[in-house]
Formats: structure tokens, sequence, C-alpha cells
């Protein structure tokens, strides 16, 4: 006899599609009129949908952000394997270096750390999704390297991701110049001979 439940008569079933026109709407809106001036009318008309199908995944416009954005930031940096640590980290300083660069990231990022200053909820939850990814990225890439003998134990995984993204923010968020390949040789010598000499 099946047990499955299933979805009472009537229930609003929210379509993929939708969701995903949103949540693109969402990002664009961000970067063209920053959060303050963002409007659920604004994402509704640029997603092509009535602003109940919004109502029915969000309840206001700051849940709504902080989901879509969360989620993006928590998916933004993969976990590498590439066989080597200069090549784990050669990997992830090219994907953030391109990250950061993209005309949509690079308006949203800036306008939503000026907000999190204002807005205690959206610091929370952007601290939550960076930091848990964050430390993922770093248990994996040090860990690797730990095992492959090319750290030594001890070496601190949340010092290595501040080391290697903080300059890039640096460079590309805030200073608003683009590292060259030579800086990129310099910043992974730097973060590799950082980190050997930390360890403890």
């Amino acid at each position: 006899m099946a047990t499955g439940k299933r979805a009472p008569a009537g229930a609003a079933v929210l379509r993929s599609d939708i969701t995903v026109a949103i949540r693109d709407a969402v990002m664009y809106e961000l970067a063209e009129v920053g959060y303050g001036r963002l409007s659920i009318e604004a994402v509704a008309r640029r997603a092509g949908v009535g602003k109940t199908a919004i109502y029915r995944r969000w309840s206001n416009k700051l849940e709504m952000v902080l989901e879509i954005v969360s989620d993006v930031a928590g998916r933004s940096v993969p976990l590498p394997d590439t066989g080597s640590f200069a090549g784990d980290l050669q990997l992830i300083m090219m994907i953030v270096n391109r990250a950061l660069q993209h005309r949509i990231a690079s308006q949203i990022i800036p306008d939503l750390m000026a907000e999190a200053a204002r807005n205690p909820q959206i610091a929370e939850t952007l601290q939550k999704a960076l930091r848990t990814h964050q430390q993922a990225v770093g248990e994996s890439l040090v860990g690797q390297a730990v095992a492959r003998g090319e750290l030594p134990q001890g070496t601190d995984p949340d010092l290595a991701v501040d080391l290697i993204l903080g300059p890039l923010y640096w460079r590309l968020a805030v200073s608003r110049s683009k590292p060259d390949e030579a800086y990129l040789e310099k910043l992974m010598a730097a973060v590799t001979a950082a980190l050997r000499s930390t360890a403890g």
C-alpha cells in the first residue's frame, strides 16, 4: 500500500522555471539598482510573472534577497582537487578572480556589503553563508595539501582562505584594479610561504 505524501488538493505547485526566472531577475535588479531601490514589482516585471508568484515563494523583499544571495554565495567556489596544492590554489584564484570581475557580481557585492553594515539580518545571513562554504573550501584545500606532504600538520584552513580571498577581494571589489598574471603568481607564492611558516 502506497504511503507517499501527496500535495493537498488545490495547493500551489511552484514551477521551477518560474523560480529560476525570479532568481535571475533579483540578481539583475540588485546589480542595476541595489538593495535599497529593489522592489517586488520590478522583479516581477523583469521575470515576466505576477507579484503573487513571488509572494508564494517569499513573504517579503528581505527574505527573497537573503535566500537567493546566500544560495549563490554558498556555491560560488568549488572544492578543487587537481592533484597538487599549487594547482588547487591556482584554480581557486582563477575562479574567484573571474567571479569578482563578473558584471553582476562586481555591482552586487559592494552594495550588499554596505547594506550589511546597516542591516544586521543581512550581515548575519551573508556571514553564515560565506563562512560555511569558505570553511569547506579551506578544509578541503589544506587537508589535501597536508595529506600530500605539501603543507605541515596544523596548517589553519581558515587562515588559508583569508589569505587567498582577502587580497583578491581588496583588489577587485574595493580598489577596482584587475590583478594580472604576475600578481597572481606572486600571491600564490606568498600564500604558500605564509601557510608553511605559520603552521603550528
